[in-house]
């Protein structure tokens, strides 16, 4: 991979209780060269998880019957090596989510509403893309 047309073969799961995040998260990155899946119910999200199948996960914090966190490490135990991005409408407090997730950069936690250019600033940032 590297050069122009690597971030064509990057994949991009998206998790999201409303279905108007994830359509739109969706299009704003499909439309800049992305491959997206998404899932509007985190348990559906990690029963068809597979194992590399995914370069980076955009998952929401506050979803019903298992929050982002939750969904996070279930992954993980899945694909230890999967990045990810949070995405939040709430505050977001970072020196205990540092404890919780020591790897994980400020950068890996994106406040709702989120604008299109700010979203593929940080896929492209977490995905160490140009």
């Amino acid at each position: 991979m590297g050069g122009e047309n690597s971030k064509l073969n990057q994949k991009i799961l998206i998790v999201d209780d409303e279905p108007d995040i994830t359509l739109s998260f969706k299009m704003i990155l499909e439309n800049n060269g992305f491959k997206v899946d998404v899932y509007n119910d985190p348990v559906e999200a990690l029963n068809s998880f597979t194992v590399s199948s995914y370069d980076l996960l955009l998952l929401d914090i506050r979803m019903p019957k298992m929050d982002g966190f939750q969904l996070y490490d279930e992954l993980r135990k899945k694909d230890e090596n999967i990045k990810v991005i949070f995405i939040t409408a709430f505050d977001i407090n970072y020196e205990a989510l540092r404890k919780m997730y020591p790897h994980l950069k400020i950068e890996s936690f994106v406040r709702k509403p989120v604008d299109s250019e700010h979203l593929i600033s940080a896929v492209r940032s977490e995905l160490a893309l140009p």
